[in-house]
């Protein structure tokens, strides 16, 4: 069975018991390593997550002449080349399925004063660019795309960039994030408004290394021409990949589960608040703050859920949480109603339409509409097979459909489930998960 065909069976029934840290945040290991990379002096990195899609990012700035030690359990260090010291790569490079990192990079980038060419897996080469590629064209900057306005992204030189001040039509942190960091290479003050809350990462970790960014409820403003200071970065667990065990724990009867260093980030806890909202038994403990984010232990517990209408202004807070979202819904009692989501038609595949499609031959009553989901609960699961389309959220929200299952599920294309949550067959089986998997 070849690489992309990897399988995942999930068998019905289980309980999660145990305790449980979940790779390091996806978001903040790319940030650390972009970052990083242009500061004055060594950064230290602990908590890395060693997904593809980071390792991406982390080769991406190594063919660009940075020296980076690592990851070893977690642990990079980074040799900071400063705000210019970047070379040209000798081919283009090569993100993966990474849109992330095609994304923030194109904005890193477009200020450099050198040619580079970025380029991706099949998936990410059909995500839309023009978000970033337009208001960058706006800035002054040289970008080429297909006709489509996807990858290959070609990235010029240009002798300098000219700040804007943009409204995003869309709220879009990897759209805020990019034009932030084009803007530390513009000539001015460059700010970027948003029309909803969106993760706020990079502003936190931009303060991190000593750049100033001036904030405001829904606006961000930076000065080009500043420098970044080498810190040290501890990632906290990413609670993206703790969403498939705060909904598994949900739903799963006589569950009891702690799961350990969550980042608590209140740009990124909108699947907390909709699953409360929803009944379940999400207890926080222990909340600190490490290197400028919030983190807390998270103890779940089975809970009976009720759907719900979700609240609009929570879909950014969550928005790559909904595929296992959808599930929990399946669950509950009742009706869920999703609207304000067509962002999720465009990541690593149609979200709304694939989770539908591989509920329905689950036997799930989903019906998708242009920019969410209505789905009538009542847990009953059945068996089947489903077509992650590749997508690792998808695959891993399916695996957790099980414990509510009549019958086996099997899922198709999990390879991707590396990019974001390594060894996640492993540690999901380990607290209880019937899930095993198939393919070199």
């Amino acid at each position: 069975m070849a690489a992309n065909k990897i399988r995942f069976l999930a068998r019905p029934g289980g309980r999660l018991q145990g305790r449980l840290r979940v790779p390091g945040d996806k978001s903040i290991s790319h940030r650390s390593i972009m970052l990083g990379s242009l500061a004055e002096g060594t950064t230290h990195v602990s908590g890395f997550l060693e997904g593809e899609d980071s390792l991406a990012t982390l080769r991406a700035f190594r063919a660009m002449g940075v020296r980076i030690e690592g990851p070893r359990d977690g642990r990079v260090t980074i040799e900071g080349v400063g705000m210019h010291g970047l070379r040209a790569p000798d081919q283009p490079l090569d993100l993966g399925n990474s849109g992330t990192s095609m994304r923030l990079m194109s904005g890193l980038l477009a200020g450099q004063g050198m040619d580079v060419t970025l380029v991706g897996d099949a998936s990410l080469s059909r995500r839309p660019m023009k978000r970033v590629t337009g208001p960058l064209g706006l800035m002054g900057a040289d970008l080429e795309t297909t006709e489509a306005g996807t990858a290959p992204l070609r990235i010029r030189s240009v002798e300098r960039l000219t700040p804007i001040d943009y409204e995003m039509p869309v709220a879009s942190a990897q759209v805020k994030s990019c034009l932030l960091m084009a803007g530390m290479y513009a000539d001015g003050e460059t700010c970027v408004s948003e029309p909803a809350p969106t993760r706020d990462h990079t502003e936190r970790m931009l303060q991190g290394f000593g750049y100033p960014v001036a904030r405001t409820a829904n606006r961000a403003c930076i000065t080009g021409g500043g420098s970044l200071t080498a810190c040290d970065i501890d990632v906290p667990a990413d609670i993206s990949s703790a969403a498939f065990f705060l909904v598994a724990a949900s739903i799963a009867e006589g569950s009891d589960l702690l799961l350990e260093h969550v980042g608590m980030n209140p740009t990124r806890d909108g699947v907390i608040n909709i699953l409360r909202l929803m009944g379940a038994d999400i207890e926080v403990l222990d909340r600190c703050e490490v290197g400028g984010e919030p983190v807390a232990d998270l103890r779940v517990r089975s809970a009976g859920l009720r759907g719900i209408r979700i609240p609009e202004d929570q879909v950014p807070l969550a928005i790559d949480e909904f595929p296992v979202l959808f599930v929990a819904a399946a669950c509950a009692d009742g009706e869920t109603v999703l609207t304000g989501a067509e962002e999720l038609r465009v990541k690593e595949s149609d979200r709304i339409q694939v989770m539908a499609d591989g509920l329905a031959s689950l036997g799930v009553d989903a019906r998708p509409t242009p920019d969410g989901i209505v789905i009538q609960g009542g847990g009953n699961i059945g068996g089947g097979r489903v077509d992650s389309h590749g997508d690792h959220r998808i695959a891993m929200a399916f695996t957790m459909a099980a414990l509510r299952a009549q019958g086996d599920i099997e899922i198709d294309d999990c390879a991707n489930v590396d990019t974001s949550f390594p060894r996640f067959v492993e540690l999901a089986a380990g607290v209880g998960c019937r899930v095993s998997q198939s393919g070199v």
